[in-house]
């Protein structure tokens, strides 16, 4: 039976978009995730709603149990996780408010358990491949419902993860820019590298919703700015989900 994990970030976790909605407490070996889980199902599909950051927004990109979000989804059945972010546009052609399907990643974090493994068995290391971090699958169907709602976006992009909670220096963000990053966030490496390592297909989806502090010809990115084009955005991303989902229940077990 598929039942679809979706992964919300900062205001993009509404819970409306679920029908009979209710809280699951949980735990795993890792701990608490960020919030209870919200159970329920959209267009007959079972479902599972996880606030990253909790649902008043109260814990850090760093302070994320990035473990314990992906162990609760895993243990509670999840097949696929959709997982959604705002990010800041690292590239002129990706404007406030364009939704990009992100196909690779940069990790550039320092202080986070990036593995379940702490240890391997005798003999039996786990070393996950990620050439490939993000299902091709479920980025299909996400570029297929942007083109078919006429939503702006790009089918493919780079994201640089940093630790955060602060924003880049301008010299930091002209140097993802020169490593071929397109996008910038504080979340998604960690949890596509997680969720492959736990061997569930994976895709996110993008809200940019600035510039970071590349364009000198702009004030740099603030936390008010980002919330502005949120509350312009949010809906594309909901109907993004609602419309995915329904074509997620029909690919191949």
């Amino acid at each position: 039976m598929t039942r679809i994990g979706i992964i919300g970030g900062s205001g993009l976790d509404n819970p409306d978009i679920l029908d009979h909605p209710q809280d699951l407490l949980v735990s795993t070996a890792f701990g608490a995730p960020s919030a209870p889980l919200k159970s329920g199902r959209i267009g007959g599909v079972d479902v599972l709603l996880l606030a990253r950051h909790g649902r008043q927004h109260t814990i850090p990109p760093t302070q994320v149990n990035y473990r314990a979000n992906i162990q609760a989804l895993k243990d509670a059945g999840c097949t696929h996780i959709l997982a959604t972010t705002a990010v800041g546009s690292l590239r002129q052609e990706i404007r406030r408010g364009d939704l990009v399907i992100i196909d690779q990643f940069i990790d550039f974090t320092k202080q986070r358990a990036m593995s379940f493994h702490a240890s391997f068995a005798p003999h039996q290391p786990v070393h996950t491949p990620m050439a490939e971090p993000f299902d091709a699958a479920l980025r299909a169907i996400l570029a297929d419902v942007c083109a078919k709602h006429g939503f702006p976006f790009h089918g493919t992009g780079t994201v640089v993860t940093i630790e955060g909670p602060r924003f880049s220096t301008r010299a930091e963000s002209r140097m993802f820019r020169a490593w071929g990053a397109d996008i910038i966030n504080m979340s998604v490496a960690t949890e596509a590298a997680l969720a492959n390592e736990a061997g569930i297909p994976y895709a996110a989806v993008a809200m940019s919703t600035d510039y970071d502090c590349w364009k000198t010809d702009e004030e740099p990115v603030s936390w008010d700015a980002i919330l502005a084009v949120f509350n312009e955005n949010a809906k594309k991303v909901s109907t993004l989900l609602i419309d995915a989902i329904a074509k997620v229940v029909k690919l191949p077990a």
